[in-house]
């Protein structure tokens, strides 16, 4: 590349930013809008959810033409002039999968389309589409570790983690247990890097679905700045150190300490195998 497109390159990645961020199902669309000056952290100027309600009679695509109606004049139509410069999408899925179905991924499908047009429309921007587990390693790298259980719960023995930390094998939610609550440590990551935001209890006390569906538009939002401001995630661990242990609390076993290099910035990780 020659010095001159270099510039330009670096330029780019600098250049300030209103980001608006979307977690799309049909009965709740998550909203983030993020400004990135390229410099300091990003900042929510706005986040929020959009529930198109409908009467329960109205079924199918009409269902779907009109929820897209709904977000586009309580939302879009009321942001068209913050200078929103680029929009980023959780990608849905093309595939039924755990307690989905066929026709809820369909309609899925359908619905992006239908808010991708209408933001193009409205804002005058082309939609960029992230899929979850991207958005999720690309917005929290620090998530990325190697995978420290198997299915059934059980620390992986030594032999397999020293060949997966040789291999540089990295991977998201590694730390944590298969069947983890993955909405849940993505929500608990934003609650810390930003204690400052107002989520919506129930009467209960307990935060309700529509903060997971916001937190997930945030976190399409910073991992696509993100990307914009580092380029292409290589994850590398650059040391790693073994140790023996014995202790009343931590008990008698075998140390992995290692550290991975993510962007230019290290985090410590380590895990602990019993004997």
């Amino acid at each position: 590349m020659s010095r001159k497109k270099e510039e330009e390159k670096k330029e780019e990645k600098i250049y300030p930013s209103l980001v608006l961020g979307l977690d799309i199902s049909t009965a709740c669309i998550g909203v983030s809008i993020v400004y990135d000056d390229g410099v300091k952290e990003p900042e929510i100027v706005k986040i929020t959810h959009v529930v198109p309600k409908l009467p329960s009679k109205i079924k199918g695509i009409e269902a779907l033409i009109l929820r897209k109606k709904i977000f586009e004049e309580d939302f879009l139509t009321t942001i068209k002039d913050m200078g929103i410069t680029e929009c980023i999408i959780e990608a849905p899925l093309n595939y039924a999968t755990g307690n989905s179905n066929t026709q809820t991924v369909t309609q899925l499908v359908q619905f992006n389309g239908l808010l991708s047009e209408a933001v193009y429309r409205v804002l005058g921007i082309v939609p960029t589409y992230m899929s979850s587990y991207e958005a999720r390693m690309l917005s929290f790298p620090e998530l990325l570790s190697i995978r420290k259980f198997n299915k059934k719960g059980i620390t992986y023995p030594y032999s397999h983690i020293r060949k997966a930390i040789d291999d540089n094998h990295l991977v998201l939610f590694g730390d944590f247990p298969f069947d983890c609550d993955k909405k849940e440590i993505m929500m608990n990551c934003v609650r810390e890097k930003y204690p400052e935001i107002t989520w919506v209890y129930d009467n209960n006390g307990k935060l309700k679905k529509e903060n997971y569906d916001a937190c997930d538009s945030l976190v399409c939002a910073l991992a696509y700045i993100n990307t914009k401001k580092y380029g292409e995630l290589n994850p590398e661990i650059v040391d790693c150190d073994i140790e023996k242990v014995d202790s009343s609390d931590a008990g008698t076993g075998t140390l992995i300490k290692y550290s991975m290099d993510v962007w230019g910035k290290k985090y410590r990780k380590q895990i602990l195998i019993k004997e």
